[in-house]
């Protein structure tokens, strides 16, 4: 009997045991899935959270709405589509010409610094005067200081590669002289022939771009998919 009890007693202890040991998993799993559960919601949450705020600021920043018209809103694709068909081609034509210009004066080794930049936009402002600020002017054709910075770098790479060849003669200057002395601002007489001499490489520069700006152009392989 002693026997049969003892055998009986540790029956039930792995018994027991093993009821333990099988529903401890079973408790965790249960827990690991609500937690999963749980970590997908706030996960769902924090996204739609996070798509809510990214179009809040798209909006702020004008990238959708553009503006609202008696709560009627314009959106940046209906800008987007109006300034192409406006002003498309003509601005996909000055993007050509800027690059077609860009690689040729790189080509050439031609450069253009921001000091010369400067005295050219100074010679600018010259010729209104002197009574145009810079800031003025910008505000006047709707412009940046970049932007305008770049005009005039394209303008002077252009009288660069252009003023290569160019040569004034003392003959040329001479007639110049005298054919335009009414209209010509210097008094004493090496600023006039430096005057003249700057008039004649003007003219001479802009009678060669238009056939060197065709003959780049028609060179060049452009394939437009506007």
């Amino acid at each position: 009997m002693p026997v049969k009890k003892t055998a009986t007693k540790k029956a039930k202890k792995v018994v027991s045991a093993l009821l333990d040991v099988s529903e401890t998993p079973t408790q965790s799993n249960d827990s690991c899935c609500f937690c999963k559960m749980t970590g997908n919601k706030t996960a769902k949450i924090i996204i739609l959270l996070t798509a809510i705020l990214l179009f809040a600021l798209a909006l702020s920043k004008g990238y959708v709405l553009v503006a609202l018209v008696n709560n009627k809103p314009i959106f940046r694709f209906q800008l987007n589509q109006t300034l192409m068909s406006r002003f498309g081609k003509q601005t996909l034509e000055g993007m050509i010409s800027e690059s077609l210009i860009a690689k040729e004066a790189s080509k050439l080794g031609v450069t253009v610094t921001q000091a010369e930049i400067d005295v050219q936009e100074q010679e600018v402002l010259k010729s209104f005067g002197g009574k145009v600020t810079l800031e003025e002017l910008l505000t006047f054709q709707g412009t940046t200081k970049a932007e305008f910075d770049s005009q005039i770098k394209l303008q002077l790479l252009v009288n660069k590669i252009m003023q290569k060849d160019v040569t004034v003669t003392d003959e040329e200057i001479a007639t110049y002289k005298e054919t335009n002395k009414a209209i010509m601002v210097s008094s004493d007489e090496a600023d006039l022939t430096e005057e003249a001499r700057k008039a004649l490489i003007e003219q001479k520069t802009n009678e060669k771009i238009q056939p060197w700006f065709t003959e780049l152009k028609n060179k060049a392989k452009i394939f437009k998919f506007f």
